[in-house]
């Protein structure tokens, strides 16, 4: 399989910041190069909240997305928020595969 890898983008909410780590290690010991959240503002970074911060990080994580061949959404318990469903639609908009954590009703 050397060579040939899959590329991924973690989307979720980054109050499971620990359910990203494990999916990030496990993805990539499968053979995906995975693309992650730069910052968890959920978990302990508060730069994020500033206004013109997170417009850039919800529009790098779009870009993110355009560099991968599909997503996987970290919805633990079923939670999705809003800037993870826009990342999801931006998915299907532009043809990227969705997976989940947990599977969808």
């Amino acid at each position: 399989m050397v060579g040939s890898y899959k590329v991924i983008t973690l989307c979720g909410s980054t109050k499971f910041k620990d359910e990203f780590i494990a999916e990030q290690k496990r993805l990539t010991l499968e053979g995906n190069i995975v693309i992650s959240v730069g910052l968890f503002g959920h978990s302990g970074d508060p730069e994020v909240w500033a206004e013109s911060t997170k417009i850039m990080l919800d529009d790098m994580h779009k870009r993110k997305i355009d560099l991968a061949d599909e997503i996987f959404v970290i919805n633990v318990n079923g939670y999705i928020g809003s800037s993870t469903r826009s990342e999801i639609e931006y998915a299907i908009l532009t043809k990227k595969d969705v997976k989940y954590l947990e599977s969808i009703v």
